[in-house]
């Protein structure tokens, strides 16, 4: 739901969930056969999971991080997982890069770079839910182009914030 001002989005669990599969009915509708996902975690952790699983596909991972201050809400500089874990072979023929949004495009931009520099990718595409107005990168799928660039809010974000105590308060009897 996008608020009045047009700067805050809130997701909830059911929204979230059926846009990871309208993002994998646009990528099915493309026929573009592709042979692994890598998708960055963390956002690109649960919609990777979820194509995965709907295409058959083995599922890679490559960590990514450039919002830790503020409660993660500042980005900063970028960094990226030196190895790329999956559960066997290379990173190799023709991958989907899932994340779970363009927000800046910085992210997706250096990812794209540094794998169409490994001579094993012969064909690589992006796909993410939201592809924010600010983004300097458009991804070849995504759900939704968010032209003012409101603040995700996503399902959870919840966990940010909660420990261990938390959860027993919650379960307490």
């Amino acid at each position: 739901m996008l608020t009045d001002d047009g700067k805050h989005l809130y997701v909830s669990w059911d929204e979230y969930h059926m846009l990871i599969e309208r993002l994998a009915l646009k990528v099915a509708a493309s026929q573009w056969k592709f042979d692994q996902i890598l998708c960055l975690a963390r956002g690109g952790m649960r919609p990777g999971d979820v194509l995965s699983r709907v295409f058959d596909k083995p599922l890679a991972i490559m960590s990514t991080s450039s919002y830790r201050s503020d409660g993660g809400t500042i980005q900063g500089r970028l960094e990226m997982a030196k190895y790329i874990t999956m559960p066997k072979g290379d990173l190799a023929g023709r991958i989907l890069l899932v994340d779970d949004l363009a927000d800046s495009g910085m992210t997706l931009k250096a990812v794209v770079e540094r794998l169409r520099g490994m001579p094993a990718i012969a064909e690589l595409r992006s796909a993410v839910i939201w592809t924010k107005g600010v983004s300097t990168y458009t991804p070849d799928y995504f759900v939704e182009h968010l032209s003012t660039s409101p603040w995700i809010h996503q399902p959870f974000e919840e966990y940010d914030t909660l420990r261990p105590e938390g959860l027993a308060k919650k379960f307490a009897v």
